[in-house]
């Protein structure tokens, strides 16, 4: 089982960019697929995760839009209206079980190795 993050970049503030997860090895249609981020010395934080509903950070909302396509076992995450507050390392992850709280990291199983996101004023 694998995770595949891309999609990360530079860019400037206001401007857009589209994270994608490929995910590999099972069908992840029913997983929980989540997204999380962290900057350099702070701890892990959620952004998004997506199941039978979508749920987001506080901080994103408005902002970021999670989706999954099945048919490609890959989900995204489509960020708008950047702001350097965004910058850090995006991480998708997968959790195989039913409920537990997505919005925590302790509830994936499977993690992706990241990409990094930078966001100048």
């Amino acid at each position: 089982v694998q995770l595949q993050a891309s999609g990360g970049g530079l860019v400037q503030a206001g401007d857009s960019l589209r994270l994608s997860c490929a995910a590999s090895g099972r069908t992840f249609s029913t997983y929980t697929m989540g997204w999380f981020r962290q900057a350099p010395g702070k701890e892990r934080e959620f952004v998004a995760a997506i199941n039978r509903s979508t749920r987001y950070a506080d901080s994103v909302k408005g902002r970021f839009t999670i989706s999954r396509d099945s048919a490609k076992n890959t989900v995204y995450l489509q960020m708008n209206s950047l702001e350097p507050e965004d910058t850090a390392v995006y991480y998708c992850a997968g959790s195989r079980g039913i409920g537990g709280d997505s919005s925590s990291s302790t509830t994936y199983d499977y993690w992706g190795q990241g990409t990094q996101v930078t966001v100048s004023s």
